[in-house]
């Protein structure tokens, strides 16, 4: 009787033990980086981005090659991000992305491998109202400083 007893206890312990470390409970904090499209996201409409950079005088840029590592959209409400390749150094312009859901949006680049350029930061909206004739919603990436 007392060997059941210690069996059924033990079953029911490890039991308890095996439930308290389900990933219902695991909150997650740091935001999810997305290089394709998410599954939210084809649930949704998405839109095609292609990024470009605006000089320190105002011009406009959407082609050459430029000391960019990568372009980054980050989703203001949910923290969730999308980048576009991390090559770590020098990219032609213009860059895309397919497939960002519509939503208000922090877009930066990040410094390319020589380091030469700094770039600022811009919030924009996301939806279709922004679509251009080509089909894409063009995002000018501020330049701040270069060497």
């Amino acid at each position: 009787m007392k060997k059941s007893i210690f069996t059924v206890s033990a079953f029911a312990g490890l039991l308890i033990i095996a439930l308290s470390f389900s990933s219902k409970g695991v909150v997650e904090t740091q935001p999810k980086v997305h290089s394709e499209i998410s599954d939210k996201a084809s649930k949704q409409q998405t839109f095609k981005i292609r990024y470009g950079l605006i000089t320190k005088n105002g011009t406009k840029i959407l082609s050459g090659n430029h000391d960019v590592g990568s372009f980054v959209a980050t989703n203001t409400a949910t923290g969730e991000e999308f980048d576009t390749y991390y090559g770590g150094g020098f990219q032609s312009l213009p860059q895309y992305f397919e497939g960002l859901p519509a939503g208000t949006y922090t877009f930066s680049a990040m410094q390319g491998q020589g380091r030469w350029t700094g770039y600022g930061s811009v919030v924009a909206t996301v939806s279709a109202a922004q679509v251009d004739g080509d089909g894409y919603i063009t995002i000018y990436i501020p330049i701040i400083w270069e060497v």
